[in-house]
This record gives structure tokens, C-alpha cells and sequence, in this order.
């Protein structure tokens, strides 16, 4: 499965964890350890809900290149 999504980085960039993220968007901390895991994926909402949290644009939360390979 391609890694999608860079919320793992972009956490450890903001010094921030999962159960933070969890918190702050009320969720459950196993959700949020596999969208960090990229086990699972969040949907656009969420994603969009994450970066509103985290502070960033929702481009900084997607991995372009994983994208870009597959054309």
C-alpha cells in the first residue's frame, strides 16, 4: 500500500503526538495511529480537519510524489 499521507512527519515537525491529534479533533486514538501509519486513510473531511488542527495547508499533509510516480 503507498504511504499517502505525511501526518506522522508533520506531527514530529510541530512536536506534536497522536493522542494530541486525537484530542484535538475527537477522535479515537486508534484511528488516528492508522492514518499516522498510513494502515488506513483519512477522508478529505478529516484531512482537512487535520491540517485546520495542525495548522498547514492540507498539500503539506499529502505525499505528491507518491502520486506523480504512478503517471
Amino acid at each position: 500500500m503507498a504511504k499517502l499521507n505525511r501526518i506522522r512527519i508533520v506531527l514530529a515537525e510541530h512536536d506534536l503526538n497522536n493522542k494530541w491529534l486525537a484530542e484535538k479533533l475527537g477522535k479515537d486514538q486508534a484511528t488516528i495511529s492508522k492514518w499516522v501509519t498510513n494502515t488506513t486513510q483519512p477522508s478529505l473531511e478529516a484531512l482537512i480537519a487535520i491540517a485546520n488542527a495542525l495548522e498547514v495547508p492540507v498539500q503539506e499533509l499529502v505525499r505528491q510524489e507518491e502520486f506523480n510516480q504512478e503517471k
